[in-house]
């Protein structure tokens, strides 16, 4: 019988398929005008947790089940760090491309602020002031933390479920 090889995909390639999914899921909904639907958005951090645990558990099949807890999690936080930058330089690249996107978000926040009823005019004004100061700061942090705590979550839990076949320590090392 023919031993089948099992072919792994590395933490950069599912960090990339990642990234994709949440550049497609974040176009679709700038497109269909959804971008103020926090919900929505919260959805995006779910299909990165689900995508970290699929490729934690797919290296561990790859391998035999031979992986530590160590080298799971090592795997899927490597694929959460190469989705977080992904994601990021695509944020940047579009709010530089299509910066009339920055001000519907602004507008976003104008709206959220005056919904809330007790905040005066001028302190809205002087808080979307700070928005538009600190956009790229906020831009790049909120993602980073964001995703990294997420992927962290998810390669933790990716790495507990993945089934473990314990190799003895007195066992031949090839």
């Amino acid at each position: 019988m023919e031993q089948v090889e099992k072919k792994s995909v590395s933490h950069f390639m599912a960090g990339l398929i990642i990234a994709a999914i949440l550049i497609v899921y974040s176009m679709f909904l700038t497109f269909m005008d959804l971008t103020g639907n926090q919900s929505l958005g919260y959805i995006s951090m779910v299909f990165l947790m689900i995508g970290i645990i699929f490729f934690v558990n797919q290296y561990g099949k790859s391998v035999d089940h031979t992986a530590t807890f160590g080298q799971l999690f090592s795997f899927g936080f490597k694929a959460t760090a190469i989705a977080t930058l992904v994601v990021i330089a695509f944020q940047v690249l579009f709010f530089f491309i299509f910066p009339e996107y920055k001000e519907k978000i602004i507008d976003i926040s104008r709206e959220q602020m005056l919904k809330q009823g007790n905040v005066p005019e001028a302190q809205v004004e002087q808080a979307l002031e700070m928005i538009r100061k600190f956009f790229w700061v906020g831009l790049i942090g909120t993602s980073l933390f964001f995703n990294l705590v997420c992927g962290a979550i998810a390669s933790l839990i990716g790495a507990g479920i993945t089934k473990k076949t314990p190799q003895s320590p007195f066992q031949q090392q090839s």
